[in-house]
């Protein structure tokens, strides 16, 4: 099974100037990631468009990815979908290349499916998979609620972790409470972090883990050390980072954040668009206050 913990950035897809997935550049990211120290790559989640991604080029993402980490490190790919025949589908063709384990969210669509359908959709796609599966939990839009989650900890054996996110720190307290023994519980909620670990988050698996991994490790090691003071410091870096970045249309801004960084990770998919100058020099004067960008 894999072990789920540290620092795993989601890592954004490039798309060139035709709108098509650049693998260059993927491996350019991955490269980057993997010099500064991130203990996993995550593909073909939010912050991956992973949600715009035809079948086809899903899988030559998750290859790319599984071929040129080499083992290195985890490989987690997103599955965003909106039916269980959709998640099997896409899960197959992840598993077919080497992917260690899929990130799934619930069905997001306008119609919300039942605790019990919730339930049967995790568990069957798990059981007929037959590999590591992380809960997605995007609490904003269809949240998996604690007793779902408890019942699928004691009954799925390949249910290897929860990625709590957007906002409700207070969920992911009481999930830390009722499973964190038993299963990795991550946090997305990329303003804080700090907290999550202070809390008993294993890691993060968060898209402000992707514009600034560097301090997101120092970040982790601090509260492992019990160096708070310091742990605070960076909180307060990363929440400049993050109110420039964590906006609606936040896989453009993670982007071009990149870029600033010298780190080039393409296009947009439509009908998200490349930000605006102002929005660029925005995320240009967090990223100096935050002490990434000279």
């Amino acid at each position: 099974m894999i072990k789920l913990e540290g620092i795993i950035p989601p890592l954004p897809t490039p798309f060139n100037a035709e709108d098509e997935f650049d693998e260059s550049l993927l491996k350019g990211l991955i490269d980057w990631y993997l010099s500064i120290g991130v203990n996993g790559i995550a593909v073909c989640g939010s912050t991956g468009e992973g949600y715009a991604l035809t079948l086809d080029e899903y899988l030559r993402v998750c290859k790319t990815a599984v071929k040129y980490v080499g083992g290195r490190v985890p490989v987690i790919a997103g599955v965003i979908v909106n039916s269980l025949k959709q998640a099997l589908a896409y899960g197959k063709s992840a598993k077919d290349v080497g992917v260690d384990a899929l990130m799934v969210t619930p069905p997001y669509y306008i119609f919300t499916p039942s605790e019990e359908g919730l339930y049967h959709y995790f568990k069957t796609l798990a059981e007929k998979l037959e590999m590591p599966l992380i809960i997605y939990n995007v609490v904003p839009h269809i949240p998996v609620r604690l007793e779902v989650l408890t019942r699928l900890v004691s009954d799925v054996k390949y249910l290897v972790g929860i990625k709590q996110s957007r906002g409700d720190i207070s969920g992911l307290a009481d999930i830390i409470k009722a499973v964190g023994d038993k299963i990795s519980v991550m946090s997305a909620i990329d303003d804080l972090l700090y907290p999550s670990f202070v809390l008993g988050a294993r890691g993060a698996l968060a898209a402000i883990c992707t514009v600034v991994p560097d301090l997101c490790l120092k970040l982790y090691e601090c509260v492992r050390l019990g160096n708070l003071s310091n742990a605070l410091n960076i909180h307060n870096r990363l929440l400049t980072v993050w109110r420039a970045v964590g906006q609606q249309d936040m896989p453009a801004r993670v982007k071009v954040a990149l870029k600033l960084r010298g780190i080039e990770a393409g296009e947009p998919r439509s009908p998200l668009l490349p930000v605006s100058k102002i929005v660029e020099e925005e995320i240009r004067k967090a990223l100096k206050e935050a002490g990434v960008l000279k």
